[in-house]
């Protein structure tokens, strides 16, 4: 008896087995991939480092022909407009993903529900977002006329707040881990649904939370589109968008800087361009850069919480 089930491992091994050439290229073509994403953030810090004599003269270079932290120096000279943008972003990002993991946790608790007796129509709700949406004219409209959040720091932070993806996952999450006899346990003690989830459902539910608020965080670090779309003043634009203000227009920057004093047609002329574009670049990725190693494993239960199918 022993023999055979040795005889079927080792036929499940002949499977599952990867041939050492087969290895090898997937190892070269996960080399090429992690270089692909790291030799474009390489050349954008020895930009930020290079002169902007240098960079005219001998163009973009790994290696600066002149080295020069002028590119920071500006910006540490207008510490006060890029202090209130970060603060912005700050804000936003803590705030949004509170709120978001909140709401996308309740919902997809509800759904998970076997005897929720709307659950099917709001699965519904849900699913068709993934597939259609309002287009860009109805979310415009909803969220800048009727809601009237246009120039306000909730338009930055609502349109993004729940998105469909983060409920499915958590919604799969929830029917999958939570066991109904745990509920009903507890409907039997007495406690009610908000009790129920606040203080039995959340304490054993850390990695969807961890999972849910990565992503959002993420995504509202890195957006400046609701800032395109919403803000038209200054003092209320993210770190994120006054960056894609100054890669459009780098007149941009001067002109905010000249908000605060200054003589605009000077500060133009004196400022290191590339490198200030580039070392904002550096300031923004710099923050998701360090904290992303520390989460990585959330981000892969991310991607296979939501895969069961349920």
């Amino acid at each position: 008896m022993a023999k055979k089930e040795k005889v079927a491992l080792d036929g499940l091994d002949k499977f599952n087995r990867i041939k050492k050439p087969t290895n090898i290229l997937f190892n070269l073509i996960f080399i090429i991939l992690s270089l692909t994403c790291i030799i474009p953030l390489l050349l954008v810090v020895a930009i930020s480092l290079s002169s902007e004599d240098s960079i005219r003269e001998y163009g973009y270079q790994f290696i600066p022909a002149e080295f020069s932290v002028e590119g920071y120096t500006f910006l540490k000279d207008q510490v006060v407009m890029i202090l209130r943008a970060l603060g912005v972003s700050l804000f936003v990002t803590v705030v949004g993903t509170v709120l978001g993991t909140l709401l996308t946790t309740l919902m997809g608790y509800v759904m998970s529900r076997p005897n929720y007796k709307l659950k099917n129509v709001l699965t519904w709700i849900v699913v068709i977002p993934m597939m259609f949406n309002g287009g860009l004219v109805a979310t415009y409209f909803v969220t800048g006329n009727l809601l009237g959040l246009r120039n306000t720091i909730w338009a930055l932070i609502f349109p993004l707040l729940v998105t469909s993806f983060n409920v499915i996952i958590c919604r799969t999450f929830f029917k999958q881990t939570i066991p109904d006899s745990l509920i009903e346990s507890a409907k039997i003690d007495g406690a009610r649904q908000f009790t129920i989830f606040f203080k039995i459902v959340l304490p054993i539910s850390l990695p969807v939370l961890a999972t849910i608020g990565l992503f959002l965080a993420f995504a509202y670090w890195n957006d400046w589109y609701q800032s395109l779309l919403y803000i038209t003043q200054s003092d209320l634009k993210s770190l994120q968008a006054l960056l894609q203000d100054i890669i459009n227009n780098i007149s941009a920057l001067a002109q905010q800087i000249a908000s605060v004093g200054g003589s605009l047609a000077d500060l133009i002329a004196e400022m290191p361009q590339e490198s200030a574009r580039m070392a904002i670049v550096v300031i923004i990725v710099l923050p998701i850069a360090c904290a992303y190693p520390f989460f990585q494993k959330y981000f892969i239960s991310g991607l296979t919480v939501g895969a069961v199918k349920g």
